[in-house]
């Protein structure tokens, strides 16, 4: 019906259609109105209608739909649209049917708003709306009838907690009610992602993270308003009035205003001196009546601060300063005058001589607040944490002209006409509070928005370069050389399989008198274990060994082998040596050598060895220490989470820490899952996973379309589990077998009665992203294009696919299946993707070379290719391959040098990109080269 179609419409637009439709209903609504002529008839009735409407009052904002409840003729109506097809829509949802033709036609509001993100380019602040994607659908919710007004009632709030969210993070109300709902749920990001997207509007992960964390801030703004309110009626000061006021703060400086009267302040504080005197009935009289006020009358000689008239009126300058600067629309007012007029954070000023160069570009700084860059204010936090920097925010002093002539003529301004001498109390009173209170209070908010700005830039930069850290393409089916390099210690070696299993470790001293001897030692290695790929880290001796192995190169010293090299940064492997991990996985190699194979396996498999490492220590990311460390700690496990589960990992063959980053599972659960696979073998099916202890059917939800369960394994039963440590593959390549029937297993979580109902065969489809609660709509689309399980991957099935999609349309297919068409594309990319499929093999790899340039061989105009080793808010450093990072600065990273597909982020490149480069400048005493970008390479 039309008003199911038209339930997600923006709320403004239904009333008129109804208007248009029924214009006749206006007349019995004015008749309605009639009613009150009534109590005019029965005068004693008239105070008892009012007194009705006053406890409803109160409830209006909490539910402004219920306000067509006292219509009793069409009481009907009305509630049908809002709750009638919310369930009818549910019902439309699991049909499956057509949810994506009635969007098409009546979600308009959707198809406007896709083009207005295309020009809204800007590298200095980030996209509001990252979550509107090109193929984002112009849908509906599927499910989840409740109302977003019945969601947020145990809020206790009068506001909708799905129109806020909406508001602050610019994302539909139907789908913010349904993330909500999901959250509430117990659901995982990358679950929502990846099977939920109809859902979510095809949001990305980072979109549904900045949702997320609105989310929380609004539960933890209405809980606040929760203990205020208990506080303030402990103390006796709560009234209805007051309590209302509280309950409609939107944000937490709403709050702070309304509390900022009855908030405690310091013990000894000039005002509360002054209210133990009683002199703030001086103060108020002097506002309300000061005509009548005689401060003479209030002074006791003998009495401290009461002994002369000048400590009377100094007294109640100080208590009409604190009511003046507690008083929310003097607050609102005064920021107001403080937005057009230039605001300025100037002359950080040195105070102390040491590391006086890393901040001599903010000796004499001046900047105003409002064009401030993000890496600016936390370099200027540092200085000022460190001691060397003194900060200042200048306000203009036409500012405070503005505001005492408002506050004595507008808001404050006395009733009555005061004597001279009290009006200068009371313009004291004006300059004291601004001078004394507001202005320090204004330095605050405006220090507080320009660091939290900064940190959630800086947060949102390292979340990039950790992704694209973490999902740069793995060398597979390789023996490599890990080489550890220095000086005086020598060189770690360390010679991996292609499975990452360490085949020989040994230290050589290639840059000694010795050298000759080490290159026949390292010769007769790599052609002993065929390898022909060294890997060599950034650190201590890096271009020293380098160098060695280029000449060796050079000289074909390892024929017939065809080596190359790479280099590839070692930040957090001394780390990572020492750690608990890595002695249990590695117990009798010495933690140098640990270095070694660690450095090697970040390129047989970056994301699984990457894992091992915290974040903070993998060397991206900016200014990480000043940022808030809860914040950005929940930020980067987040999207190691998001990482692994989206390329998958083999359950029985990964290690226990990669296994606990997977969604749905955490420490715990990954040791249930490894004892259980030490204890009974290999796992045969997702399925068996029912059987570990402490993985209830949520967890079980959550994680069992990420693991992959490969054929091959059951006939490795011989290997160790744990002596592995390699990332699996989207999907595991191997032979299929029989499918077992994919029934839930029972809900009991023993392990007899789960025994029971869990197969114990092989099931194809467990090597693919599809879901397990998806198997069923497989197996009826393999029946449907007539193909079978023992095909999948393989270019036969890919062709009946493609030709079915073509003839009948995606949509056409999901409703035959009953489903949606995102699950089923989800089902049809796994189905056909070859076996061995890994998402990352998209992504940049690494750079392997036989020859090195130096520093010196740089010149000004040079063009040369690189890859961005580090994203920062001020530029991007690019390796170019000369022992030194170039740089980048932003001003050279424009949109017209950019694909079309980066240009709406901040900074729009990232770590392992490839870029063409030019040579601006080359300082050889710093070690500094400055670079201009040409363009990004695919």
């Amino acid at each position: 019906s039309e008003d199911e179609i038209e339930e997600w419409q923006p709320e403004s637009k239904a009333p008129k259609r109804q208007q248009k439709a029924q214009p006749s209903e206006k007349k019995p609504v004015v008749k309605r109105q009639a009613k009150p002529k009534e109590p005019k008839e029965s005068k004693p009735k008239a105070p008892r209608k009012p007194v009705e409407r006053k406890p409803r009052a109160p409830r209006a904002p909490k539910a402004p739909k219920p306000l067509k409840a006292p219509k009793p003729p069409k009481e009907p109506k009305p509630p049908k649209v809002p709750r009638a097809t919310k369930g009818g829509k549910k019902q439309q949802a699991l049909a499956g049917g057509g949810w994506s033709e009635g969007p098409s036609s009546s979600h308009q509001p959707y198809g406007g708003k896709k083009e207005e993100p295309e020009e809204d380019f800007a590298f200095d602040e980030p996209s509001l709306k990252r979550q509107k994607t090109s193929s984002a659908p112009q849908g509906r919710p599927t499910r989840l009838p409740t109302s977003g007004r019945a969601f947020g009632e145990d809020l206790n709030m009068n506001w909708d907690l799905i129109q806020l969210l909406s508001e602050r993070t610019g994302v539909d109300q139907w789908v913010c009610l349904n993330i909500s709902q999901l959250f509430k749920e117990e659901n995982t990001i990358p679950f929502i992602v990846r099977y939920r997207k109809e859902m979510i509007n095809h949001m990305d992960a980072d979109a549904v993270r900045d949702v997320q964390l609105v989310l929380e801030e609004i539960y933890a703004l209405a809980k606040k308003t929760q203990t205020i309110s208990q506080t303030l009626k402990k103390e006796g000061v709560l009234t209805a009035e007051l309590e209302q006021a509280l309950r409609n703060c939107r944000t937490a400086d709403e709050l702070d205003h309304v509390y900022a009267p009855y908030k405690k302040g310091s013990k000894l504080s000039k005002a509360c001196r002054a209210r133990q005197l009683g002199l703030e009935s001086a103060a108020q009289a002097l506002l309300q009546s000061p005509y009548t006020l005689d401060l003479r009358a209030w002074v006791k000689p003998g009495s401290e601060g009461l002994s002369t008239l000048e400590e009377v009126s100094t007294g109640v300058v100080q208590i009409l300063a604190d009511i003046i600067a507690k008083d929310g629309e003097t607050l609102t007012h005064i920021r107001s005058l403080c937005v057009p007029h230039s605001i300025c954070s100037p002359s950080p000023i040195i105070v102390s001589p040491k590391d006086i160069d890393k901040f001599h570009l903010y000796c004499d700084f001046t900047c105003n607040v409002q064009h401030i860059q993000h890496h600016q204010t936390l370099a200027i936090n540092r200085g000022e944490n460190l001691k060397i920097l003194t900060v200042k925010v200048n306000i203009p002093d036409r500012v405070k002209s503005d505001f005492c002539r408002w506050c004595l003529n507008v808001r404050w301004r006395p009733k009555g006409y005061p004597r001279e001498e009290l009006m200068k109390i009371l313009r004291d009173a004006v300059e004291d509070s601004y001078k004394r209170l507001l202005l320090p209070l204004l330095s605050r908010s405006y220090r507080a928005k320009l660091t939290g700005s900064a940190e959630k830039e800086s947060i949102a930069m390292f979340v990039r370069n950790l992704r694209q850290r973490l999902l740069v393409c793995p060398v597979r089916g390789r023996v490599i050389m890990g080489v550890d390099p220095g000086f005086r210690h020598g060189c770690k070696l360390a010679v991996l399989s292609p499975t990452s299993q360490i085949l020989f470790t040994d230290v050589v001293y290639l840059h000694g008198s010795g050298g000759n001897r080490e290159a026949d030692k390292l010769r007769h290695l790599m052609i002993r274990y065929s390898c022909n790929t060294v890997v060599i880290g950034n650190g201590t001796a890096c271009r020293e060994t380098e160098a060695f192995f280029a000449d060796l190169i050079s000289r074909r010293f390892f024929q017939p082998l065809d080596v190359s090299y790479c280099i590839t940064s070692e930040a957090g492997a001394s780390i990572y040596s020492v750690s608990p991990a890595a002695v249990k996985e590695m117990p009798d190699l010495d933690p140098n050598l640990r270095s070694a194979v660690s450095i090697g396996r970040r390129v047989q498999d970056p994301l699984a060895e990457l894992v091992k490492i915290d974040p903070k220590h993998i060397g991206i990311g900016t200014y990480q220490h000043d940022v808030s460390q809860s914040s950005l700690k929940a930020a980067l496990d987040g999207v190691v989470q998001e990482c692994v589960s989206f390329v998958g990992v083999d359950i029985n063959i990964c290690s226990e820490t990669l296994m606990r980053h997977v969604a749905g599972l955490n420490t715990g659960r990954a040791k249930s899952i490894a004892e259980w696979r030490e204890t009974n073998g290999p796992f045969m099916n997702r399925d068996q996973l029912r059987l570990v202890k402490g993985l209830g059917p949520k967890s079980y939800q959550q994680c069992a379309g990420f693991i992959r369960i490969n054929p091959l394994d059951h006939l490795n039963n011989h290997r160790s589990p744990c002596s592995s440590q390699r990332m699996s593959s989207d999907a595991a390549g191997g032979n299929s077998a029989q499918a077992a029937q994919e029934k839930p297993a029972a809900k009991g979580k023993g392990k007899t009665k789960a025994s029971a109902a869990v197969p114990t065969l092989p099931n194809p489809l467990d090597q693919t992203c599809i879901h397990p609660e998806s198997y069923a709509v497989a197996r009826s689309f393999l029946s449907l294009v007539g193909g079978s399980v023992d095909q999948m991957g393989r270019p036969e099935l890919r062709q009946c696919v493609e030709a079915s999609v073509k003839c009948q349309g995606l949509e056409a297919l999901a409703e035959t299946l009953n489903t949606t068409p995102d699950t089923l594309q989800l089902i049809i990319d796994g189905l056909t993707q070859p076996p061995g499929f890994d998402i990352r093999q998209d992504f940049e790899k690494a750079d392997f070379k036989r020859g090195i340039v130096s520093m010196s061989d740089l010149r000004e105009g040079v063009v040369l290719t690189g890859r961005v080793e580090n994203a920062t808010l001020f530029g991007a450093f690019v390796d170019i391959g000369v022992g030194r990072n170039g740089l980048i600065h932003k001003k050279y990273i424009t949109p017209d040098k950019l694909p079309a597909d980066q240009r709406r982020r901040s900074l729009a490149l990232g770590p392992g990109e490839k870029v063409e480069v030019r040579v601006l400048n080359v300082d050889h005493q710093r070690g500094r080269i400055g670079l201009d970008l040409i363009r990004v390479l695919r």
